[in-house]
């Protein structure tokens, strides 16, 4: 496979070292034999005690060589295994942070889990049995094959007509494992792929009383997954005993042809004793060989399936000679119209706006209105259908993508914080971030009271999905992870939605101080978060229907006023007026 031959040639060094340890395990293998058989036919029936002392000495030797091999050829192929893998994983992990949303949407989160965990996994057992088996067992089988006819010729016939049947065997059983190893990937795909839903909405799941559904659905798939495996397992080991029953056939007529032979006097006891041992080297090594043939199909999925991963180009990627913006004054979409890869219709359609340095320009609409699509289109998660983002007249397209995000601060509409403390998720933002500055972005977030509340304060460690946080404590320390890098834009996508009047609105005073120098956008629900921008503009279907500043919207725009009407007070709405 292409995947594998990639990753040894970086294990050279090693690849070598296993090739020369599996002639030491040979030569102990079937030279100690060859020597045994020498040791009775001419030491024994001789009486010949220097002789089987001078022989001994030599088998020992062999046996040290033959030692050494072995722990060689275990110690390269464990090494090699592994490190393959870790390399692909790496890779593979690599690859995904460049993915956009197109292609996590295409792959799934829980194959991308699978083929970086199973399918690499079963590349090392594969790369593993590879390189200490193709190996060594044609090398055992032909040096076998040799010293059966030159120890006995009608005796090696023997050998000869049962080596194809075991052949073809193999490649039957190999040819009838591929689909069904392809429907084993595939129901592990389906397993983490329930159990990511199950674990992550275990929440919702109790509070509709939903467990035993949840339990059905994973039975299921896990009872498909066993019956995929069940079938691969019963196909694997039907060719053992099938294997053995054939070589003790082989040996049966070995026996019968030998027993003439010897009558004969043409074939020394020794000799027999020797060839029953070349016997079983040649069969099994022949039956090793064939096992990697067995193995291959599941192993060959489970490639393809790591090739696609590595092979695909992300919709979205950098120009090698991206510009870079060192500051930024000015945003400008410029009739942009966009619809989503797997999508009939534009979910934002003509779309043209400014906004300047110090500015703070906001979004509003109903649900479904195309907010956060067009937030998404900032920092490329997409790519506009038609139309341009213009970063101070330059395109969006051509700038260094991972340059341009640097630039920003975006806080996405779900806070997202990370396993470990809470310092060192505010410091995502600002990896050499000193404590001064993390402790000054908890402050503007709101955060740092209720921080200072925990036991352990900044080194409060955050459980897993955040779940020992309330929904406004986790907005508020995605915000303070924006606010530590000090950004030239901000991106707030609904990230004040889980926050009381009160906080919301003492946090939007301290924000000013901070987004002075730089430019706002804001995606809310709630007029009372969005009031005091330069700039609302309000979306209906994809469609602009209104901009201007609040005032100039409650005078013009029919859909902000039916917004306004049902979120404000009549004194409130009598007072801006």
């Amino acid at each position: 496979m292409r995947i594998i031959i990639k990753y040894l040639k970086r294990y050279k060094v090693l690849f070598v070292i296993n090739v020369l340890s599996v002639f030491g395990f040979a030569l102990a293998e079937l030279g100690i034999p060859t020597i045994v058989a020498q040791m009775i036919d001419q030491g024994v029936a001789r009486n010949d005690q220097n002789y089987l002392l001078q022989m001994g000495g030599v088998i020992a030797v062999i046996s040290v060589l033959g030692v050494a091999g072995t722990i060689l050829l275990g110690y390269c192929c464990a090494k090699i295994s592994t490190s393959i893998t870790r390399d692909i994983r790496n890779d593979i992990f690599s690859k995904v942070q460049h993915f956009s949303h197109e292609e996590f949407n295409q792959f799934g989160v829980s194959s991308l889990i699978t083929r970086t965990n199973n399918d690499a996994f079963q590349i090392m057992m594969f790369v593993n049995v590879l390189l200490r088996t193709a190996l060594l067992a044609p090398v055992m089988a032909v040096i076998s094959m040799i010293m059966t006819i030159r120890a006995s010729l009608p005796l090696s016939l023997v050998i000869g007509a049962t080596i194809p049947v075991i052949i073809v065997g193999v490649s039957v059983v190999a040819k009838i494992s591929e689909p069904i190893s392809q429907r084993q990937q595939a129901g592990i795909d389906a397993i983490n792929r329930i159990s990511r839903e199950n674990l992550t909405g275990i929440r919702v799941i109790r509070a509709f009383h939903n467990d035993d559904y949840e339990s059905k659905r994973f039975d299921e798939a896990n009872h498909n997954f066993m019956i995929h495996s069940k079938r691969l397992f019963k196909l694997m080991m039907m060719t053992q005993p099938i294997f053995f029953l054939l070589m003790n056939l082989a040996s049966m007529g070995i026996y019968w042809i030998a027993a003439g032979l010897i009558d004969q006097g043409s074939l020394p006891v020794g000799q027999l004793i020797a060839f029953n041992e070349y016997l079983f080297h040649a069969m099994f090594s022949v039956m090793l060989f064939c096992t990697v043939f067995m193995m291959y199909p599941r192993a060959a999925v489970s490639a393809k399936r790591i090739e696609a991963i590595l092979q695909c180009e992300s919709a979205i990627h950098s120009p090698s000679d991206g510009v870079k913006v060192e500051d930024v004054e000015c945003i400008t979409f410029d009739h942009v119209t966009f619809a989503y890869p797997d999508g009939e219709e534009a979910v934002l359609k003509d779309i043209s706006f400014s906004v300047h340095k110090g500015e703070t320009i906001a979004f509003i609409g109903s649900t479904g209105s195309g907010k956060s699509t067009l937030i998404n289109l900032l920092p490329r998660f997409y790519d506009v259908s038609q139309g341009a983002i213009l970063i101070d007249g330059v395109d969006l397209r051509s700038l260094d993508l991972f340059h341009w995000r640097s630039l920003m601060g975006f806080i996405a509409q779900k806070a997202n914080l990370f396993t470990g403390t809470i310092v060192d998720n505010i410091r995502f933002g600002k990896e050499d971030a000193d404590d001064e500055e993390v402790i000054h972005a908890a402050k503007v977030a709101q955060a740092y009271d209720f921080i200072m509340e925990k036991a352990d304060g900044f080194d409060e460690v955050i459980a897993e999905g955040a779940t020992n946080l309330s929904g406004g404590q986790k907005q508020r320390l995605s915000i303070a992870r924006a606010l530590v890098r000090k950004p030239k834009v901000y991106v707030f996508d609904d990230s004040f939605s889980a926050l009381d009047f009160k906080t919301d609105a003492k946090l939007r005073r301290e924000l000013k101080g901070e987004t002075k120098n730089a430019i706002t956008m804001v995606v809310a629900q709630r007029i009372s978060t969005i009031m005091d921008a330069d700039q609302i503009i309000v979306l209906h279907e994809g469609n602009i229907v209104g901009k201007g500043t609040h005032r100039e919207l409650l005078k013009e725009c029919k859909i902000y006023q039916e917004i306004a009407t049902s979120q404000l007070s009549e004194e409130e709405l009598a007072y801006e007026e």
